[in-house]
């Protein structure tokens, strides 16, 4: 038979590849290595998704929409005494001390409250309750927190707390979006989609931030970057944007003047180090806010009491500087467009990071972005106060944009969310430095960042690094035993056990799988050495003589020499199996090689190789590279 030969007189092993190409030849099937793979992975029930995602777009605007008129109704009720739902600072006017102190106070009570005998879930800022349901809930929400969380976190800023309502959104869109899945026969990757969708909707919604928005989903929630994912959370951002510029408008939110914006090479240095000012003040905050949660943890009462002892910071800070207190949408505007006093610049800086960072670790209910906002806007424009004159409020934007790169360890986002909040789109190039900087300072000094450290503390460990599988870049046939031993069916099974004996299969190897040929010419079966020990116990009990044709089964997975060893690892998993045959192509394709776990160990070595291994390739160099390899 082709491909076959008799090695010791006894073992028949097969050719090499070539042998699998001659074959090929033969029957006219040529076909380069990989002419099955693509790019990306995407099906046809993508615009299925598509769909869903549409209508999660237009909800979780409306839903944008309901929350932020829900804050200012509670701002207004409790701080103004008036029905409207318009949204106002807290501060805005001058209030009652005992106003100032006790509504954060009463507002913590009916969050702990909330809490404890509505969803545990409500507490904190949303993202990572999000992220955790991604990871470990299979992206499945409660429906009551679609309801508990926008209403808890409209108690808690309306009430005084210095938060966002982006994190709350996030959460609530992305309810709708799980609900919606819920209901519908879905897998739960199709799940995690929509509630991404849902959360992207919401925030794109909340600031009029469509790029931002879809930027935080892909380096936040989806953990991957795929059309299968991508194309539905664009679909539902793109959707709640336009609702959004029915129900709210388009203009910006922090409308900056950019004109006359010119930007010297000097100025690109400051923003190295306007970066990194933001990146070590995101450091700190972040420290902070875990230094608190761990204070709390330390309290001799239960949790549903913490939230109203952030409560209390936050109303001791609101009696110091009471613009620290609420959303501060007006705050940002003024940081950001250079009409801040130094007093408020000030205070901002100081007061709004303690407040934030403590009473956001008692496990209260409110968002991240916009505290960082302004915290960011703050340090950039204290930066102005000693750096060169550019625009109004460049410094700020430079500061903003570090900050968020630092605190949420997402630099793009940062970059994006600060343009299109401004729409200052010349200054891209020195956001970008701030941003990264601040970015690459964060990751040195801190493992975790503000958004993944409750996470870990769960007992769960999340990786936001994003890389090509190197077992997508190797193929079968790279790492394949090419001359498998084989066994023919009409061998007899003692003769086998001889074989696999040999061929080193009796040592703690009776599951290793030999390719069995027939008379007939099928591939794909299978046998081991243990089946083939059975058979001899049973041929002793029964005097009968059994071939290797009696014992032999199809191998559950089958390879092609084109495969990619991720879709082996796949094939194994999916299984319960640890090596395959493989088969090359054609009608008349003869097992070509096998496949075991050790094998997709290759892929790996050689990632660990190109990373930690260091040479010099360049001739001419009179110190010999300790490193290099030898030739």
């Amino acid at each position: 038979m082709p491909g076959v030969r008799r090695a010791s007189g006894v073992h028949r092993r097969f050719a090499t590849w070539w042998v699998a190409a001659v074959n090929g030849a033969r029957t006219g099937t040529t076909r380069h290595r990989g002419a099955h793979l693509g790019d990306f992975t995407v099906q046809p029930r993508m615009l299925v998704i598509c769909g869903w995602a549409l209508l999660v777009g237009g909800a979780g605007a409306v839903a944008a929409l309901a929350l932020l008129r829900l804050i200012g109704l509670v701002t207004n009720a409790v701080f103004y005494q008036r029905w409207s739902t318009s949204l106002v600072a807290p501060g805005l006017e001058h209030r009652p001390w005992w106003l100032v102190l006790g509504a954060p106070v009463l507002g913590g009570l009916v969050i702990g409250a909330m809490a404890r005998y509505g969803s545990e879930k409500i507490r904190g800022h949303g993202m990572p309750e999000a992220i955790e349901a991604i990871l470990t809930g299979g992206s499945r929400v409660a429906p009551r927190v679609a309801v508990l969380k926008p209403v808890s976190a409209a108690i808690s800023i309306g009430t005084g707390g210095p938060f966002g309502a982006e994190g709350p959104i996030i959460m609530t869109g992305g309810a709708i979006g799980s609900i919606l899945a819920q209901a519908l026969r879905l897998s739960a990757d199709e799940r995690k989609t929509l509630l991404v969708s849902g959360a992207a909707a919401g925030m794109a919604a909340t600031f009029n931030s469509p790029l931002a928005a879809v930027l935080l989903a892909v380096e936040l929630l989806l953990f991957e970057w795929r059309p299968r994912s991508f194309v539905p959370v664009v679909a539902a951002v793109g959707v709640s944007t336009v609702v959004r510029g029915f129900l709210l408008g388009t203009a910006p939110i922090f409308p900056v003047s950019a004109a006359g914006l010119q930007v010297a090479p000097a100025v690109d240095v400051l923003c190295v180090v306007a970066g990194l000012l933001g990146g070590a003040l995101a450091v700190a905050a972040t420290w902070l806010v875990y230094r608190a949660e761990d204070g709390f943890a330390r309290l001799p009462f239960h949790w549903m009491w913490w939230p109203a002892i952030g409560g209390l910071v936050i109303g001791l800070g609101g009696l110091v500087e009471p613009r620290a207190l609420g959303v501060g949408y007006d705050v940002i505007e003024q940081l950001l467009t250079g009409r801040a006093t130094v007093s408020l610049i000030v205070g901002i800086l100081v007061v709004k990071t303690l407040i934030w960072s403590l009473s956001l670790g008692s496990g209260t209910s409110g968002g991240v972005l916009a505290p960082v906002f302004m915290i960011g806007g703050a340090v950039g424009a204290a930066e102005g106060l000693v750096f060169p004159h550019v625009i109004p409020g460049f410094w700020a934007m430079m500061g903003l944009a570090a900050v968020v790169g630092g605190v949420m360890r997402s630099p793009l986002t940062g970059v994006v969310f600060t343009l299109e909040l401004t729409h200052a789109w010349g200054a891209v190039l020195p956001l970008l430095i701030s941003s990264t900087a601040a970015y690459a300072l964060s990751a040195l000094l801190l493992r975790r960042s503000v958004l993944t450290e409750k996470i870990a503390r769960r007992g769960l460990h999340l990786t936001r690094e994003y890389s090509t599988d190197p077992l997508e870049t190797f193929f079968v046939e790279e790492v394949m035993e090419r001359r498998p031993l084989l066994l023919e069916g009409r061998d007899g099974v003692a003769v086998a056990i001889q074989l696999t004996g040999d061929a080193g299969g009796s040592a703690g190897d009776g599951r290793r799988l030999v390719p069995v040929l027939t008379d007939e010419g099928a591939t794909g079966l299978v046998t081991t050495r243990e089946q083939l020990l059975a058979a001899l116990a049973r041929d002793a009990d029964l005097q009968g003589s059994s071939t290797v044709a009696d014992v032999c089964v199809p191998s559950p997975v089958t390879l092609r020499p084109d495969d990619t060893l991720r879709h082996a690892a796949y094939l194994f998993a999916e299984h319960g199996v640890t090596q395959a045959p493989v088969v090359g192509h054609g009608p008349d394709a003869h097992v070509v090689g096998t496949v075991t776990l050790h094998h997709l160990l290759h892929a790996r070595r050689h990632d660990l190789t190109e990373e930690h291994h260091r040479q010099r390739l360049l001739p001419g160099s009179r110190r010999r590279d300790p490193d290099a390899v030898p030739t």
